[in-house]
């Protein structure tokens, strides 16, 4: 039942070692020409038969391979099927009826006032990954457009109910990539693997779970999209000053008075061409958040950048992150997007004409939200 088998596949692969299992010939049921495994046969799926002898539904294994020419021992042998997906990543499992709705993403009108997603400026927007020609990518309550270059979403948007939001556990929900999209544009597990490196939400998982139980649980699993994932060092929102970038959104419900408990936030890494290069993946060490929100009738935006050193010099590195609340345009400028206009006339920073060297925010209550 539990055998390791040494296969040389040649060329660039080698010499591969894989766990699997052994089927041997039924004595009462030969085969035909007496082979259990013949060439071609990689791939096929071995199933259980029931007590009468008739082919089943219980898949047993995934064939790969069988003994070598002259070995009286005929056998095939077969991979376990939770294995391989696990590492594939894949269920076969059908979704149940609420699972498979329509997903409708980001509420543009979430807030009463329309606030669209940002726009990609033309020199990225061929960059894109499409979905049923579409740049924008829905999930249960946050929507995102993916860099086919960076496999990394250029933006995220996501709506917060304060009002209606759920705890729940994250306990049991794999981290997968989306199977809508082709494998190659999206960066999985292989980057996060044995290093310091963790899969970091771009849509904070509690920010999404509101609305019926049925929505907020299908809202907990979709957050844990690669699509809606960036490598972080050591959960970052630890060393960005006492965790502040991981807080704005409760803080504006702390420190703003908000019409109807209802939040947008938009969010995302800073792509640049010398970011650094691992495991063929370019890391990203700097990362933007907008969030959107009503007052007394008000529309009012507010904008955080996340870095190292805001005139990006010697930032390299990946260690020490602070978080500073800039002008809007200066998010469009280092992302190549463009934002609705009706932000620019809500920012709630007031920058003086004065200003001299920046310094990062030192707590939440140091945020101009009004």
């Amino acid at each position: 039942m539990d055998t390791l088998v040494k296969l040389d596949y040649g060329g660039t692969v080698g010499e591969q070692i894989i766990g699997c299992f052994e089927i041997g010939l039924d004595p009462a049921h030969p085969p035909p020409d007496g082979e259990v495994s013949r060439g071609g046969d990689s791939g096929a799926a071995w199933m259980f038969t029931t007590s009468e002898g008739r082919p089943g539904t219980v898949l047993a294994g995934l064939h790969f391979g069988g003994e070598g020419a002259g070995n009286p021992d005929e056998h095939a042998l077969a991979c376990l099927p939770s294995s391989v997906f696990e590492k594939l990543q894949i269920d076969l499992r059908p979704p149940a009826p609420a699972e498979a709705q329509v997903l409708t993403g980001y509420d543009p009108g979430f807030l009463g006032t329309r606030v669209d997603t940002p726009m990609l400026t033309p020199l990225i927007a061929g960059d894109a990954v499409r979905l049923d020609g579409s740049e924008v990518i829905p999930y249960t309550h946050f929507s995102l457009a993916l860099s086919s270059s960076r496999r990394f979403a250029r933006w995220v948007a996501w709506n917060i109910d304060g009002g209606s939001l759920k705890r729940l556990s994250r306990r049991g929900i794999p981290f997968v990539k989306d199977v809508r999209l082709p494998d190659g544009v999206q960066v999985g597990n292989e980057v996060y693997k044995d290093n310091r490196l963790d899969r970091g939400h771009i849509a904070r998982r509690a920010d999404l779970l509101w609305d019926g139980p049925a929505e907020a649980e299908r809202a907990n699993v979709d957050s844990f999209f690669y699509t809606n994932i960036t490598p972080q060092i050591e959960d970052f929102n630890q060393s960005a000053r006492g965790g502040l970038w991981g807080r704005l959104e409760d803080a504006v419900f702390a420190d703003a008075d908000v019409d109807d408990l209802r939040v947008s936030v938009f969010g995302g890494p800073v792509f640049q061409d010398d970011d650094r290069l691992y495991r063929g993946v370019r890391i990203p060490r700097e990362y933007w958040k907008v969030i959107v929100f009503s007052e007394q009738g008000e529309l009012r935006s507010t904008a955080f950048l996340l870095t190292q050193n805001l005139d990006q010099i010697e930032a390299l590195e990946l260690e020490e992150f602070h978080v500073f609340q800039v002008m809007l345009g200066e998010i469009e400028e280092r992302t190549r997007l463009r934002f609705p206009a009706g932000l620019r006339g809500a920012e709630t920073l007031v920058v003086s004409e004065a200003l001299g060297e920046r310094v990062p925010l030192g707590s939440l209550s140091e945020i101009q939200w009004s």
